[in-house]
């Protein structure tokens, strides 16, 4: 089994207020050409950055490593350099009302725990954030808690992805590594893989 599991995140938040931000605004469609997703990290939010007020241009959040976000979040097209752009740039979880199906199951195949709130609580906590840049936020995975200075909010995920982060499974590459024996000795008992009809 991979070790890789994802069962807490702690550290600084960015609050990206705003419902139905979608994956063109995540990442813009230009910079998909790349064959692999280096560098991605540096066009995150590229077109709503030349905004200077926008909260992934603003200091007090550089190096935060949870993303608030509102309702739909990642709608939109099915790319997943967004949500891989998104971790790239440090973020380790996002908290928020919703997201969009395939932005979700990307991210989870990435390792990259999305958390549902109500309105009210991610509302809450983004404007704890914005009064004290510094707070830090714990969001329990296993627990499916998310803990902002002395509140404690009750956080939902599929049960499905849920399980997938916290035992390690969401990591197909980390599982295949771990029985790697199974898979050599797999292969070449494959005519397509040895040529051997």
């Amino acid at each position: 089994m991979s070790l890789s599991r994802i069962t807490a995140v702690s550290g600084r938040a960015l609050p990206l207020g705003g419902h139905d931000i979608d994956t063109d605004r995540i990442i813009p469609a230009r910079y998909l050409k790349a064959v692999s997703f280096e560098g991605l990290e540096r066009h995150v939010f590229a077109d709503d950055r030349t905004d200077p007020s926008h909260a992934f241009n603003q200091p007090q959040y550089q190096g935060a490593s949870v993303l608030l976000v509102n309702r739909n979040f990642g709608c939109g097209s099915s790319r997943e350099h967004a949500p891989q752009a998104i971790q790239r740039w440090g973020i380790k979880a996002i908290v928020g009302e919703g997201y969009s199906e395939i932005f979700f199951g990307n991210s989870v195949q990435l390792g990259l725990p999305c958390l549902t709130v109500s309105h009210d609580d991610v509302e809450t906590i983004m404007a704890e954030v914005e009064a004290n840049p510094g707070t830090v936020i714990d969001v329990d995975v296993t627990g499916l808690t998310v803990r902002c200075g002395t509140r404690s909010y009750a956080a939902t995920m599929p049960k499905a992805a849920h399980e997938a982060l916290v035992t390690g499974l969401w990591d197909g590459t980390g599982l295949l590594l771990a029985d790697f024996d199974q898979v050599r000795a797999l292969s070449e008992t494959l005519p397509y893989v040895t040529g051997r009809w």
